[in-house]
């Protein structure tokens, strides 16, 4: 996917976020987050566009803390919360293809990459807060959820700090049905080791529906489908949240 069509993505999904938090209330629990209610939800999502913004703006080149999550409540909360994603849409839109600045993930180029994770940060979100105002959610599409399950085993779970870990070698396919994408991550004492395509034999598969996976990889929703040892589904479950 190009850059800007993450940058709608992030700009729609920030607006859905917004109204069904309004909706919802900000005293509402959250279903996908059980020790968070909207104010939570909306409080570190602002934050961590702001954060993000920050970089942007401020062509930052070295991590800085993620600020405490704050705001007010209620209406004003919301409002600070639209604050805070136009802030971040805008600074992404008005960056120029050479900004240099600190990202954690490799991308071809950190405005790449921010855009790329806040559009997905928004769109995990934004199914939270969906998932406290009650009905029926706004779908991902394949696509992008194809690529947001990339980025989450490509990306995240190769980094030193991913929990996913086995004592012996064990090896986890994972496969949407609606693009065709597929993925063979090997497990061990370090950290998991992705690459794309079907290679060898796998003990686990995990597929379904890419939108569906999507949220099931990130712990919004239950896996689509198991086949093989659902130990290793289990171990997922335990041991994969960022």
């Amino acid at each position: 996917m190009e850059t800007a069509e993450f940058l709608r993505a992030l700009e729609t999904e920030g607006r859905l976020l917004a109204a069904a938090a309004e909706r919802a209330g900000t005293d509402a629990r959250v279903p996908t987050c059980p020790r968070w209610r909207v104010r939570d939800l909306l409080r570190h999502t602002g934050a961590v566009h702001r954060w993000a913004a920050s970089y942007i703006t401020e062509r930052h080149t070295e991590r800085r803390p993620l600020p405490e999550p704050a705001g007010p409540d209620g209406a004003e909360l919301v409002a600070w919360y639209r604050d805070a994603h136009r802030r971040l849409v805008d600074a992404l839109a008005g960056a120029p293809p050479s900004l240099e600045c600190w990202a954690f993930l490799p991308a071809p180029s950190p405005l790449a990459f921010w855009t790329r994770r806040q559009a997905h940060e928004t769109t995990v979100h934004r199914f939270d807060a969906e998932s406290a105002r009650g009905g029926e959610p706004t779908a991902v599409a394949p696509r992008f959820a194809t690529d947001g399950i990339d980025e989450l085993l490509r990306g995240f779970h190769a980094r030193a700090r991913s929990r996913v870990r086995t004592p012996e070698p064990r090896v986890l396919r994972v496969r949407t049905d609606d693009t065709d994408a597929v993925w063979t991550v090997r497990l061990s004492s370090g950290p998991p080791v992705t690459e794309r395509g079907a290679s060898g034999e796998a003990e686990c598969e995990l597929s379904g529906p890419a939108g569906e996976l999507y949220l099931a990889l990130w712990n919004r929703a239950p896996l689509p489908s198991v086949t093989g040892d659902r130990a290793l589904a289990e171990l997922w479950r335990r041991t994969s949240a960022i």
